[in-house]
């Protein structure tokens, strides 16, 4: 039986923001000029976990009372949220991962205390197994965008930086299964935003074209992060109703350029995912006289050379 998309509001990220206080960190903004142009980011790679992750997990995890144990399929980010929310909360956790999960990102899901399973080629296939764990009594699968309240977790970005810096006129965010773009357009009281994705790696770009959640290749640098291959009902629901949210896409050596230039500029070390609305700005695919782009991740083993 289909159920009805639950109908989101800034009100519940507002909610989310109260909730999660306590555990999550409020990140910084650091505003600056590059290439005569003056733009703001948002630290939000500070956040505990190393990404925007925790505060969709925190805010599902507190929305009701706590399962004994929290299961959870990733590409490598929200397995780690998760595991960061349940050595917070007190409560067990498995994360599954495909095979091809960086092991940056899995020996930081490993070491949160968090039982780890690898399994499947893909992050749907890892997908399968974890709901198969999760139908255990006293076990929870927590789903890492198709969720209203991690939806409304996710929010809580924007609402810091609306809060922080009111002159912002758009919002620009990577987009992967879209929870974080749901989350920003439900708190940036109708600025723009501009979720970011990779050229091969597009699945709300090609579901807003289509009409409709549809089935996309995964094929990018930035995979573990933006890998899903749908973009989930929910956050299309919020996106696909506001005017002000468009899709870009960048491509891998603007992503990759993008990173590193980071790293030269501003000493700023971040995986390839979060740097794609840096991409997006340096490519002038990104309107506005005062954006702010959300540096959502950092969980890789950094290499300069």
């Amino acid at each position: 039986m289909q159920t009805e998309t639950p109908l989101l509001t800034a009100a519940d990220v507002r909610i989310a923001a109260d909730r999660i206080r306590p555990h999550a960190r409020r990140t910084p903004l650091l505003e600056l000029e590059i290439d005569d142009r003056r733009v703001l980011l948002k630290l939000e790679y500070l956040q505990r976990g190393g990404s925007f992750k925790l505060r969709g997990a925190l805010n599902a995890l507190l929305s009701g009372p706590l399962d004994r144990h929290v299961v959870a399929a990733s590409g490598g980010n929200h397995g780690l949220a998760v595991a960061t929310a349940a050595s917070l909360l007190g409560v067990s956790a498995t994360v599954y991962v495909p095979k091809t999960a960086p092991e940056g990102k899995t020996r930081r899901i490993e070491a949160r205390g968090a039982r780890l399973v690898r399994h499947g080629a893909t992050f749907a296939e890892a997908a399968v197994a974890a709901a198969e764990t999760a139908a255990r009594p006293g076990h929870r699968f927590l789903h890492p965008y198709d969720d209203p309240a991690v939806v409304a977790g996710q929010g809580t970005v924007a609402a810091e930086i609306v809060a922080d810096a009111p002159d912002v006129d758009t919002l620009v965010v990577a987009a992967g299964g879209g929870g974080l773009a749901a989350g920003t357009a439900l708190a940036g009281a109708g600025r723009r935003v501009v979720a970011v994705e990779p050229e091969n790696c597009r699945c709300l770009h090609d579901a807003l074209a289509a009409g409709k959640p549809v089935e996309s290749a995964v094929d990018s640098v930035a995979a573990s992060a933006t890998g899903a291959s749908r973009v989930g009902n929910i956050p299309f629901t919020v996106l696909a109703a506001r005017d002000e949210v468009s899709s870009v896409l960048v491509g891998e050596e603007e992503i990759l350029r993008a990173r590193d230039r980071l790293w030269e500029e501003c000493r700023i070390a971040v995986e390839p995912a979060a740097a794609l609305p840096f991409a997006a700005w340096l490519a002038g695919r990104v309107p506005g006289d005062l954006p702010c782009l959300v540096l959502c991740g950092a969980n890789t083993d950094w290499a300069a050379g």
